[in-house]
């Protein structure tokens, strides 16, 4: 008989003292919660059931004395099972707590782990009575406090944030300088050679794909598949056990994802978390019943008007009810949770729309918790960043949020792909895109910092095989190659796939450069994918979820090209962080600032006049320059002095045939000075005529000096 005092309904979770655990679970629709202990030696085998005896506001609590850290435990929650009602509850199915920080062990879908009978006549409609606890992970009761001496948040400016978006495993497991039995690891993150190659490339964040607790789904197992990415989330709070490295201890996730924040903290470089708030691993109603389908079904998510099914916003079964108080407050309080417990500086919430919808699931930028966390005194003043769209009705939503969101710009990926590729009405949106997407965001108050550029993701073609490929080569996922987009605005440069050919070789480096310099002299944030800096493949595949193998582990033996390619990103990002100009706080006037020499911003065509309206819009043009005057920054160091760099002159010619620029004038005993050229690396020094070719399909560009 185990002791029950009645507790506290807050927090949520299990929370140890030092003297005991107290254990609280929100469910409206129960009619009891019992909470059940396991033999760590043997975690399918229960110890020890009890009922949380007292209900405050629907949640369920109750404190049990003398339980210690390192304690197995699931939840069963009963009450009524009535599917066209939306109520799944099953105390037969063993629930992870939504709370815990800490799990231990896999789903087995080998186990009974379907709250209703598989194959039975009536679909979802039959109660299922079989016992799931050994084919479920079990809850691990964490100790109250983490030791995080020594570690200081870096709160780096949006305009010099540089983020670099990789997956914990597919970055080091194939790294010959990670110790073996780290690679694929919060600690293989650590690695010197790991925090070398960031520190050197100019990093400022990493953005890791999702490293909450998450599930395989069924369908990818049988065809001896994973889910890599991790977007299949089954609890919040719990780091994923599988990129920890071999531990005894219960919970040791913990303190290795601790350990790998500190390291970067270190560095000088934030962590930022991709979140998965929007749905959930237990699918639609024939999903599997995991947590928060038997906990309260109809309050964790969107259910149709017939609410024996899900709405589907996100396009994998079900949709997390954000706009509901109890989920609102799950969601804030794993918020609050990685910022206070685990340091974490920042999230880039996947799907973000989701979140953003109320009522009968229409967005709103004012949906309560995007409210919330915009108003929290601690998320307020972290990095948060929106994938604003989903697949729902009105689901893209680029510039639809406010601030102090920022968001994953679509429209640039879409316009510097296209205008790189050669299409045609592309020179107006390029300004925008160039210049910050003031066409997006600056109506609202935000700042050129609201946009997140980016050319490449996880999602997609890598940037290598954005030039090698002209359409999806996704045969390796079993899906016959109809998974993953088909319109990827990507081209194979005159060959499908790898070439021996030297010109499309020559051809596709240079366009590789070219999508790159263009994303790190753009206003705005950027963003580069992990091994894009050194020609990353997929062979073609643009969907590699599925794929925890070659296909999606960074290769790191550089030949001569693969070598120069992270060279040349290397230049650029350090041109990025050594010019102001590349650095504005606020959208560019057009005009002189203050007392400047130069306009802070001025468009040129190659003859050396100013755009006109006219050339904006004509279909063909493909090539025009940019001047930012190094005098017209804007920006004020913290004693409120001018701060002034070089003035930078960036040419494009997204033409197949060279152009020749006419040079605006330098200032007075000065000349232009080649930074960079993408079709030939070699070139510098400075221009000595008032004219520069730039070479088909490239770009030069050049500098001089205002200090």
């Amino acid at each position: 008989m185990v002791d029950v005092w009645p507790g506290k309904p807050y927090p949520q979770g299990a929370s140890s003292d030092g003297a005991g655990v107290n254990f609280a679970v929100y469910s409206q629709g129960a009619e009891k919660v019992e909470v059940c202990l396991f033999d760590p030696q043997d975690p399918a085998k229960e110890t020890a059931r009890f009922a949380l005896p007292e209900t405050t506001d629907f949640v369920w609590h109750g404190y049990v004395p003398h339980l210690k850290p390192g304690t197995l435990y699931g939840l069963r929650v009963h009450g009524p099972y009535e599917p066209a009602r939306g109520l799944r509850f099953n105390p037969a199915k063993l629930l992870v707590d939504p709370y815990a920080t800490a799990l231990h062990g896999e789903v087995d879908w080998a186990q009974p782990v379907f709250g209703y009978k598989v194959g039975g006549e009536q679909d979802d409609l039959e109660r299922d009575e079989q016992d799931s606890a050994a084919g479920v992970p079990k809850g691990v009761v964490m100790a109250r406090d983490l030791d995080w001496s020594g570690d200081e948040r870096l709160e780096t400016p949006w305009r010099k944030t540089v983020i670099y978006e990789a997956h914990v495993k597919g970055f080091t497991k194939l790294h010959p300088d990670v110790p073996e039995e780290h690679r694929g690891t919060y600690l293989g993150l650590c690695a010197p050679a790991v925090i070398k190659h960031l520190t050197e490339l100019g990093v400022t964040a990493i953005e890791l794909l999702p490293v909450h607790a998450a599930v395989d789904d069924s369908f990818l197992t049988e065809k001896g598949l994973s889910n890599f990415w991790r977007y299949n989330t089954l609890n919040f709070f719990a780091p994923e056990q599988k990129l920890a490295a071999a531990d005894r201890r219960l919970g040791g996730q913990v303190d290795q994802f601790r350990t790998m924040v500190k390291t970067f903290h270190q560095a000088g470089i934030e962590v930022i978390l991709d979140v998965v708030y929007n749905h959930t691993c237990e699918g639609n109603h024939l999903g599997p019943t995991l947590s928060f389908k038997g906990i309260d079904n109809s309050t964790y998510y969107w259910l149709m008007p017939e609410q024996r099914f899900n709405l589907d916003f996100t396009g994998t079964g079900n949709s997390v009810r954000a706009a509901h108080p109890q989920v609102a407050r799950m969601i804030v309080d794993s918020l609050r949770y990685w910022v206070d417990t685990m340091h974490v500086d920042g999230f880039r919430f996947d799907l973000a729309t989701t979140l953003g919808r109320i009522g009968e699931g229409g967005f709103s930028a004012h949906a309560p918790i995007l409210q919330i966390i915009a108003q929290d005194p601690v998320l307020s003043r972290v990095k948060l960043i929106a994938e604003p769209w989903d697949i729902g009705l009105g689901g893209y939503q680029v510039g639809g949020f406010r601030s102090p969101w920022r968001e994953w710009n679509g429209k640039y990926r879409d316009a510097v792909r296209r205008f790189w590729k050669g299409d045609e009405n592309l020179a107006g949106e390029m300004g925008y895109r160039l210049a910050g997407s003031a066409d997006l965001y600056q109506q609202q108050g935000r700042r050129p910092q609201a946009s997140i550029n980016f050319v490449t993701a996880h999602d997609g073609f890598t940037l290598h095989d954005l030039v090698t490929y002209s359409h999806k080569h996704n045969e390796a996922n079993g899906e016959l190659n109809r998974d993953g987009a088909d319109d990827n605005q990507a081209w194979n440069h005159g060959a499908e796939g790898e070439t021996n050919d030297p010109e499309v070789i020559t051809l596709r480096e240079r366009q590789k450069r070219n999508l790159l310099a263009t994303m790190f002299l753009s206003q705005g944030v950027p963003m580069l994918v992990a091994g894009d800096e050194m020609g990353r493949t997929q062979g073609g595949n643009n969907n590699a979820y599925c794929q925890d193998s070659a296909i999606s582990w960074i290769d790191w033996k550089l030949d001569d090209r693969r070598q120069a390619l992270l060279d040349f990103t290397k230049r650029v990002i350090a041109f990025r962080h050594s010019e102001p100009v590349l650095q504005r706080r606020r959208y560019f006037s057009g005009d002189f600032i203050w007392d400047s020499q130069q306009k802070d911003l001025q468009w040129f065509r190659h003859d050396g006049s100013e755009m006109s309206q006219e050339d904006w819009e004509q279909p063909f043009t493909r090539s025009f320059g940019w001047l930012l005057g190094g005098d017209a920054t804007g920006l004020r160091d913290e004693r409120g002095r001018d701060v002034t760099g070089d003035a930078v002159l960036v040419l494009m010619n997204a033409h197949y045939e060279a152009v020749r620029f006419t040079l605006p004038d330098a200032p007075s005993g000065l000349r232009w000075k080649v930074v960079f050229d993408t079709s030939d690396d070699a070139r510098s020094g400075q221009v000595d005529d008032a004219n520069c070719e730039v070479a088909g399909r490239s770009m030069v560009v050049l500098a001089h000096p205002m200090r």
